[in-house]
């Protein structure tokens, strides 16, 4: 008599699909290298994970660390903490965890010294945002003594950062995971172009009255 084994269940999730990491944890990657490779139309740095791990899922927007090594195998190997943020979301999707203050890191290389950006603050933000950007002029002021002194003038003319697109494109959710979306809409995406502005005047080193414009807001435009 032959027998036969229990049926399947239909519900049941295949390997592929069942998540690496618990449900209030996220896979991360704690391990990248940068190789730099020369295409056609030039230099290009491609970023490849060399190790993951479960980690926590945040509520809170913080900065956290990554680390990235710069000339791997070479006697220029560095290890940099170049940061990033959290993926915490606020109750709206039209905010996001995102950078906002930035630094710089010196890298040194067979040929010249590298600056790499590095994240040093994050805050909850909308998709299109902007940040700080500090440009530096040489200024002539006049004193009532008739002195002239040139000095340094630094005006923060910001940038506008972040992309944009028309709400949620999740048109079928799984009822089992929210998070897990089986069909999307196409992208419809805008830029995320300056809305105001503000000006600085000065005198120039060469006795001209110069104005630089800065962005004080930015807004999502198609």
């Amino acid at each position: 008599m032959k027998t036969h084994g229990p049926a399947a269940s239909e519900s049941s999730v295949p390997l592929s699909q069942v998540p690496s990491c618990g449900m209030n944890q996220v896979c991360e990657p704690t391990a990248t290298r940068v190789d730099r490779m020369l295409l056609f139309d030039g230099a290009r740095e491609v970023e490849v994970i060399q190790e993951c791990q479960c980690e926590i899922k945040l509520t809170q927007c913080l900065r956290v660390p990554a680390l990235k090594t710069y000339y791997s195998e070479t006697p220029y190997e560095t290890v940099l903490d170049v940061g990033g943020c959290s993926r915490s979301k606020a109750s709206t999707e039209r905010f996001s965890c995102v950078p906002t203050k930035f630094d710089s890191a010196l890298l040194e290389t067979p040929n010249q010294v590298d600056l790499i950006q590095t994240v040093v603050a994050c805050e909850l933000k909308e998709s299109c945002y902007r940040v700080p950007y500090v440009e530096y002029y040489y200024e002539t002021v006049f004193h009532g003594d008739g002195v002239k002194e040139e000095r340094l003038k630094e005006i923060d003319v910001g940038r506008c950062l972040g992309g944009c697109s028309t709400g949620n494109r999740c048109l079928l959710r799984s009822p089992d995971d929210p998070e897990n979306c089986h069909l999307w809409s196409e992208s419809h995406t805008s830029s995320c172009v300056p809305q105001g502005y503000g000006s600085h005047s000065f005198i120039s080193q060469h006795g001209q009255l110069r104005t630089i414009l800065s962005i004080s807001s930015c807004m999502c435009q198609n």
